[in-house]
């Protein structure tokens, strides 16, 4: 069975993609994290590394691949779900 690979859109790296976190531009508008990969959508994929987060807003790589922009509110989510995930 083959393992779905993504590719981060900051470092560029390919992984699988239960490595990487999905952010996704809803139906709606909204810009979510999507930790299940299952949510509706149009979806960008970033190591779970800070210093991948940092460069992806830095460079605007997830607002030109989500098509919009990603909101304060959201990129201090995205931070905590990565620092989160490294504590452990």
């Amino acid at each position: 069975m083959k393992i779905p690979v993504r590719q981060c859109a900051a470092c560029r790296g390919r992984f699988e993609k239960r490595e990487l976190l999905r952010i996704v531009r809803t139906p709606d508008g909204r810009i979510v994290p999507d930790e299940k990969g299952k949510t509706p959508g149009r979806g960008v994929y970033i190591c779970r590394k800070e210093e991948c987060l940092n460069k992806a807003l830095r460079q605007n790589a997830l607002s030109r691949a989500l098509e919009a922009p990603v909101p304060p509110d959201t990129e201090e989510t995205l931070r905590r779900i990565i620092t989160e995930g490294n504590d452990g």
